[in-house]
């Protein structure tokens, strides 16, 4: 409520939530006082975003990875105007995130970034910054100078493996 009232008095705002599935996941009933407290966040919220005049010089801004798991009565018509999806990168666009991710750091010319394009099929931007960061951690560990390609695919391996471990099967991270 206090977060809504600074946006109104701060004007012009964009009020930004991050990960809005935390507190506008869908609403459930059973019984517990997490359930309740989550209800009446969730009401707090809806009431707060339908106190929002559209000519006022507030917008508010969410996002998500799981949109499955918002209530349906923070998608109505009013609330949010559009669902703007960002799609897991193409092969394109993940060498384009895995060479930002390296721009600094030193590479061996082994490196092939189509390569690691190609394998990375499915992974989001995030997988891939992990995977240069640990590829960066095997270079620091053997006390090398440069990231090979063989870091980068034990990195990959690593990554990948770990994320099969902890993501329950049919579900992505």
């Amino acid at each position: 409520k206090d977060v809504f009232q600074m946006a109104r008095d701060k004007a012009p705002t964009i009020l930004f939530i991050d990960e809005i599935d935390a507190v506008g996941g869908m609403r459930t009933h059973d019984g517990t006082t997490g359930s309740a407290e989550v209800n009446r966040t969730m009401i707090q919220l809806l009431a707060e975003m339908d106190g929002f005049d559209e000519t006022k010089d507030v917008k508010i801004i969410a996002a998500t990875n799981r949109i499955d798991l918002l209530d349906p009565a923070l998608l109505r018509p009013g609330r949010f105007d559009r669902v703007i999806e960002v799609p897991i990168p193409d092969d394109k666009g993940r060498a384009e995130i895995l060479k930002i991710h390296t721009r600094k750091m030193n590479l061996d010319t082994d490196v092939d970034f189509e390569k690691l394009a190609r394998i990375t099929d499915g992974l989001s931007g995030a997988d891939l910054k992990v995977i240069t960061k640990e590829a960066g951690m095997f270079v620091l560990r053997r006390r090398g100078e440069m990231i090979t390609m063989k870091d980068l695919m034990d990195a990959y391996e690593k990554v990948v493996t770990e994320e099969e471990a902890t993501v329950p099967h049919g579900m992505f991270a």
